[in-house]
């Protein structure tokens, strides 16, 4: 059996069983509130993935100021 976060993580038992004592409009919000966290993990994922591989690709190397001024106005 592969292990997962919540196999291995005390926290997730202890919640559950906070679970069990909030009313159904309580569990909503919390639901919510661990979706926005989830989607929040997922962009920052994201965002680490592709920082990662922007860092792996080649630099742009100018030789003069004017040089890269000119790469900047002529791409606008």
């Amino acid at each position: 059996m592969i292990e997962t976060v919540i196999d291995v993580n005390p926290d997730v038992e202890r919640i559950s069983e906070m679970l069990a004592a909030l009313s159904v409009e309580r569990i909503k919000e919390a639901s919510d509130f661990i979706a926005f966290l989830a989607e929040k993990e997922r962009k920052h994922q994201a965002f680490v993935e592709e920082t990662l591989a922007n860092e792996k690709e080649p630099a742009i190397r100018f030789k003069t100021a004017e040089e890269a001024f000119n790469a900047i106005f002529d791409e606008a």
